[in-house]
């Protein structure tokens, strides 16, 4: 589990963000390191803002994505998180990393009180 804090600037406020899934998707197939946590929007709402990445809306998707990497060009799928945990890609696998500080809120998203 990588050790990760993230603190989010005053200009992005939570009226603007939401839970969502992120995986990576370049170079990884439906594999790739995937997570679970805040992800705020630019006003717009085309880009998204999460950890240290900035995600740009690919217009008509890319290859398995629907974000890209406005610094690197890695390519990521965004979207909601299942309430039956079943957020990957059907033949995909792999672990889901939750971020510390959204579990409670993804738990009661889902309707469980213990996580998975």
């Amino acid at each position: 589990m990588t050790n990760y804090s993230f603190e989010s600037p005053a200009r992005w406020r939570p009226s603007r963000s939401r839970i969502l899934y992120v995986e990576l998707k370049s170079g990884h197939n439906d594999d790739g390191p995937a997570w679970i946590g805040r992800v705020f929007f630019s006003k717009t709402g085309r880009r998204l803002y999460y950890r240290d990445k900035t995600l740009q809306r690919i217009p008509r998707g890319g290859i398995g994505s629907n974000h890209r990497d406005v610094d690197t060009g890695d390519e990521y799928w965004v979207s909601g998180v299942k309430k039956n945990r079943q957020d990957r890609h059907w033949a995909g696998g792999g672990a889901v990393e939750i971020d510390p500080d959204m579990r409670d809120e993804y738990l009661r998203i889902i309707g469980t009180a213990e996580q998975p």
